[in-house]
């Protein structure tokens, strides 16, 4: 397994969504799961959405807690 970076976690958008701006184009599809650095699941690709040259992903959170990753790296497994 592969881990491609996604980029950094924004903040949690009030529909309780982790917000992703992608560092590189996408490189993933929509129920990608996404992970943190030590391999543990933090959510699945929801949406990706923004302009084509600087895109944002929005993951559905499968942590009990998910604002505490915000500011954290995430990576998803190709």
């Amino acid at each position: 397994m592969s881990l491609k970076r996604l980029g950094k976690i924004l903040h949690l958008s009030k529909s309780r969504s982790l917000i992703v701006k992608l560092t590189a184009k996408p490189l993933m599809n929509v129920g990608s799961e996404v992970l943190d650095s030590k391999l543990r699941e933090v959510g699945i690709v929801q949406d990706i959405f923004g302009p084509a040259g600087c895109p944002y992903v929005s993951i559905r959170p499968t942590l009990s807690d998910p604002s505490s990753i915000v500011g954290k790296l995430v990576y998803v497994a190709n």
